[in-house]
């Protein structure tokens, strides 16, 4: 084997294990959500696979040429099934009931532990072959082995982040991922003595049923209706009502247009901070709303206050876009009212409405903006989860000097669990008038916990939804950024 085609393969293979691992990561948020304890799960996972990958592969690596290449022919067709399969995988284990943290590991191990053994198997061969390629030059060889296996995982990461999974999506990344495992083998023949002609020359023939195989996977589908690097998006239309769920949180609803239909919000926990903003705010005021979702709570401040503005933060556009196709209410107040607004204000050529819409990460505009609000919401989640910077005490402490009123709170977790805890101690640091509600518990045992928080007294409200009630939170240590919410354990 030449050289330059050793060098080549060690980075291919580099750039297809790192996106098969960020690819990981992204399919598991429908099922088990995304936090630091999925991530950390994923990447210990396919790690220990790419050791055991590595000391098997050294094995291999030692046997009589010939020999070690069919063995690494035959682990590239083994990673090419195992890579584009791992979705379905993945599902069928949690259709068997894998569920909460233990059945999170076993998920991930099941599904991408073996593929990430055999993806790192044929990197000591491939090394060998490319230091025996250049005699007397061992060390520049050997440093070129392992700059190319870093730099295919910087173009892995890339390919993931930047192009496969935000275009083709999660299921297609890993169809993409068997496939290039699959072209690797033909380069894996021997050469004749000195280097001449071709020695060994493998029929590719048993590989057109993998390769079949392998494309044939990307057909069974998206894991979910639309798929960004961000939400897995997923519409449905049950009992007059139209739901939007976002890795399979239910993120947002509203009725089904019609002459009889009402005009409540749908979602309970909608309707109690709708209720607080009712009471608590003037006629005219200005609201900031970091986490767009289906963007409710929006359209119902705008349509009771023809003088309110409001800034909603949403961080995936698509789930913008989404909106606009499928829930008509809020549709058609984005229509009337919304432009694209940036940090200061409207953009660039964009006419000013009553409703600004900013994509980007609530914690950056934050950080950016220079805007002042009467109230905000803080409704922002990823999966089942606040993301952690938003739950810290400099986030709150930011959004004390921009926001003059109420804050609004909404979490999922146990009714006195650790992020209602740690983040109604943030906001008992920074207001002097802190309340919380707590919804219905599900049978993970999480639900709603709202909190409100404001400089002066809030009024009692008259009625709360079914099945919520006043909660009383235990005192806990204050998120920061340096020690914040993990996640579900």
């Amino acid at each position: 084997m030449k050289f330059w085609t050793a060098i080549a393969l060690i980075l291919v293979l580099s750039a297809l294990g790192l996106t098969y691992e960020i690819a990981a990561g992204r399919v598991l948020a429908p099922f088990f959500g995304t936090s630091l304890v999925t991530w950390t799960a994923v990447i210990a996972t396919v790690l220990a696979g790419f050791s055991l990958g590595n000391a098997l592969g050294g094995f291999i690596a030692e046997r009589e040429r010939a020999v070690a290449l069919r063995q690494v022919r035959a682990v590239l067709v083994g990673t090419a099934v195992l890579a584009a399969l791992s979705p379905l995988i993945l599902g069928l284990i949690y259709s068997l009931g894998a569920r909460g943290t233990g059945g999170m590991l076993v998920s991930v191990i099941v599904a991408f532990f073996p593929a990430s053994v055999l993806i790192s198997a044929p990197s000591p061969l491939l090394a060998r072959l490319a230091v025996e390629a250049r005699q007397g030059r061992e060390g520049s060889s050997l440093g070129m082995v392992l700059a190319a296996g870093s730099l295919g995982a910087i173009l892995g990461a890339v390919l993931a982040g930047f192009v496969a999974l935000p275009f083709a999506g999660s299921v297609a990344t890993f169809a993409g991922c068997g496939a290039a495992a699959l072209l690797c083998v033909p380069f894996l023949r021997d050469r004749g003595q000195g280097g001449g002609e071709e020695g060994e020359k493998p029929s590719l023939a048993p590989l057109i049923p993998i390769a079949a195989l392998v494309v044939g996977s990307a057909a069974l589908g998206p894991v979910c209706r639309y798929e960004s690097g961000l939400s897995c998006i997923d519409i449905t239309r049950t009992g007059g009502v139209i739901s939007l769920y976002s890795d399979r949180t239910h993120q947002a609803a509203e009725p089904v247009p019609r002459a009889d239909a009402p005009e409540d919000l749908v979602i309970p926990y909608t309707r109690w901070i709708w209720a607080r903003m009712d009471a608590d705010l003037g006629a005219a005021p200005r609201v900031l709303f970091v986490g767009g979702g289906g963007y409710t709570l929006p359209t119902r401040l705008l349509e009771s206050r023809p003088e309110a503005q409001a800034i909603a933060v949403e961080i995936d556009p698509l789930i913008t876009e989404v909106v606009r196709r499928h829930l008509p209410r809020a549709a058609a107040m984005i229509a009337e009212t919304g432009y694209e607004a940036g940090v200061e204000g409207p953009g660039e050529g964009a006419a000013p409405g009553r409703l600004g819409i900013v994509h980007a990460d609530g914690r950056v505009y934050l950080n950016e903006t220079a805007r002042l609000y009467d109230a905000a919401v803080m409704d922002a989640f990823s999966s089942a989860s606040v993301p952690a910077h938003l739950v810290t005490r400099e986030t709150f402490a930011r959004l004390r000097e921009i926001v003059t009123g109420p804050v609004y709170v909404n979490l999922i977790d146990a009714p006195d669990g650790p992020l209602a805890r740690g983040t109604h101690a943030i906001l008992s640091e920074l207001y002097p008038h802190v309340i919380a509600v707590r919804g219905p518990v599900g049978p993970t045992g999480l639900g709603n916990v709202m909190l409100a928080a404001s400089p002066v007294p809030l009024d009692a409200l008259e009625a709360l939804p079914e099945g919520y009630e006043m909660a009383a939170i235990s005192p806990a240590r204050a998120f920061t950024d340096d020690r914040g919410w993990v996640g579900y354990r």
